[in-house]
């Protein structure tokens, strides 16, 4: 579904040349959900926007479903970490405005918008607005609105980082729940080990800056995942193997950044 070949970003900063991204190849398939790890500056943000197209590489190439990726586009629908939901939109509308832009008659998207509020547990509340919401309320919408959008790929750039480790956990689970029923191809960027084993069928490991694909692991465990599945040897031997990874990274940034002081 998506082919990234010898990808590579590079920003001008100060008169000098930063290689953000370098040499990244990756397959991903339809109905994979890919969660990817790596230090703080590591560029796997930047990758998901370029993906996105919201941002160019300076290159290599993106193909999906064999067409070149050069802009954003419905086909990627993308969660980004300020949420942006429209303050004078009520929660109705903000989940009906990514219907109306592909042109759905209201009625339609009315009905599909309640539908989908439902689905991730906010029918009650279809006539607040963000401003009247909690913060794990408003992550809700925000998904509510990515899934009404029925986007090929959802990218999200780690949607759940601001919210308290209690919501978070609950809103993993609701998550992993609606992708299983859906079926919709992700890819989630996160720092939160935990959550890319329990969201993810492939976990991707970046290197410290540039990035590159230092590991690619497959969650054995399968689709379902439950609150036991956190406490099963799986998941623990999984844990350790990727804490080793990344902080193998994380070392390697803190010495890069003492050496640049």
């Amino acid at each position: 579904m998506l082919s990234v070949r010898n990808l590579e970003k590079s920003f001008e900063a100060s008169g000098r040349k930063l290689r953000a991204i370098q040499n990244v190849d990756l397959d991903v398939g339809h109905g994979e959900f890919l969660t990817i790890l790596g230090p703080s500056g590591c560029g796997k943000s930047t990758f998901l926007h370029i993906v996105g197209g919201f941002e160019t590489a300076t290159g290599g190439s993106i193909l999906m479903d064999g067409k070149a990726v050069s802009g954003p586009g419905p086909e990627r629908g993308m969660m980004f970490q300020d949420l942006s939901l429209y303050p004078w939109l009520t929660v109705l509308q903000n989940v009906c405005w990514p219907m109306e832009i592909r042109g759905l008659g209201k009625e339609e998207r009315v009905a599909r918008a309640r539908e989908i509020l439902s689905l991730v547990g906010l029918g009650r509340f279809a006539n607040l607005y963000p401003g009247e919401l909690s913060g794990g309320m408003k992550q809700r919408v925000a998904l509510a609105r990515l899934f009404a959008l029925d986007p090929k790929i959802m990218l999200m750039d780690e949607p759940f980082g601001a919210l308290d480790a209690q919501t978070r956990e609950l809103l993993q689970e609701e998550l992993q729940s609606i992708w299983r029923r859906q079926k919709k191809t992700a890819m989630l960027v996160t720092h939160d080990i935990d959550e890319a084993i329990f969201l993810g069928t492939r976990v991707i490991v970046f290197t410290a800056g540039p990035g590159r694909i230092k590991a690619d692991l497959r969650i054995p465990a399968g689709t379902e995942r439950d609150a036991d599945f956190r406490r099963s040897p799986e998941y623990n031997a999984l844990r350790i193997e990727l804490w080793d990874l990344v902080r193998e990274e994380v070392t390697k940034a803190k010495m890069h950044a003492e050496e640049l002081v």
